[in-house]
């Protein structure tokens, strides 16, 4: 058996080919717009598996490779250290690393959604890229009103929308304004549009994904959208082998620093996902502010934690919550108890 790693860039790939016994037999660099290239070696050196580490880009090269590969791996980037904390360092080198590490049969795996996974993601990344920017646009709108002190509350209404064109202000302020107008109503449209395509999306859901939209309905307070936030970033829920684990990946837990015996707990990490963080953030304001067992949980971790703190521990006791329901199939209610 061959085994290949892969060093993967924007415009290049370096490869490097090793046997059972760890020697390197050849090394190859390709541009990434020559795919015929690229099959034609993978072609010649089968029987082989591969792998390569888990960029934002990787998955029009494991599609092109994997149908000539016994196995192709994901590396997880974080855990291969090795690489990332080498002080010779080079592409030549990542890829001698990563095919040695197969070789070995030690490769950390990443996690690499379906197809469906995929498409899911993309659509609610997208509808929250849209939300961002229309908040940006209403924000730039109201600052420009304050300087003339003609803000008012219904302003992005259509009522308002005419109020904001006879508004008197400086011509300048008149020309950025109008063009703010012509972006808050195409991201409007657009933001629209998306909404419609993840309600088309979630009506052709298969029954597994279907019963997990419906088990976090349950949830008092969350909706679609935190419901196809939730979803499309855990992705396969059962993957995390505790709820620790799941929170790790959303970044809610805290960082720790260890010295001299000496432990300090730092702020929470914030890797991962910022949408599955910020969606989650909301849901705890709605539910403290809604329901009295958790505006009480709230309240008892107010008093030791500061407001910041407590709202994140709430976030995190409820990604808790959803991660036990879905792993168990079980309902808001009988999960609570």
């Amino acid at each position: 058996m061959n085994y290949v790693g892969i060093d993967l860039h924007k415009k290049t790939i370096s490869l490097c080919l090793v046997n059972q016994e760890r020697e390197v037999l050849n090394r190859k660099r390709f541009y990434c717009h020559d795919p015929e290239r690229i099959v034609a070696f993978f072609e010649e050196i089968r029987p082989f598996e591969a792998v390569v580490e888990a960029t934002a880009s990787y998955e029009w090269l494991i599609g092109l490779i994997e149908p000539l590969a016994d196995h192709v791996l994901l590396a997880h980037p974080k855990k291969m250290r090795v690489i990332a904390e080498s002080t010779r360092k080079s592409d030549k080198l990542d890829a001698q690393v990563l095919a040695e590490f197969l070789a070995l049969d030690m490769i950390p795996q990443a996690y690499r959604p379906s197809k469906r996974q995929r498409a899911h993601r993309i659509l609610v990344r997208q509808r929250s890229y849209l939300s961002r920017r229309l908040t940006s646009v209403r924000n730039k709108v109201r600052r420009i009103l304050s300087n003339y002190n003609a803000d008012q509350k219904d302003l992005f209404t259509e009522a308002g929308l005419v109020y904001l064109s006879k508004t008197s202000v400086i011509e300048a302020d008149r020309f950025v304004l109008d063009q703010l107008v012509v972006e808050f109503r195409l991201y409007t449209q657009q933001l629209k549009e998306a909404d419609q395509r993840l309600e088309a999306f979630a009506r052709e859901a298969p029954a597994k994904e279907a019963e997990a939209r419906a088990i976090l309905a349950t949830i008092p307070q969350v909706g679609p959208v935190t419901i196809d936030v939730v979803l499309s970033e855990l992705a396969e829920v059962s993957r995390f082998r505790s709820q620790k684990k799941a929170c790790a990946y959303a970044g809610l837990v805290p960082g720790q620093r260890e010295s001299a015996g000496r432990s300090r707990e730092l702020g929470i990490t914030k890797e991962g996902s910022g949408s599955l963080r910020w969606v989650l953030v909301q849901a705890a304001w709605r539910l403290v502010n809604s329901t009295t067992r958790w505006g009480r949980i709230f309240e008892g971790l107010l008093k030791r934690r500061g407001k910041k703190k407590a709202i994140v521990a709430v976030a995190r006791r409820l990604l808790c919550v959803m991660v036990s329901m879905l792993q168990s199939g079980r309902g808001y209610k009988a999960a609570m108890g």
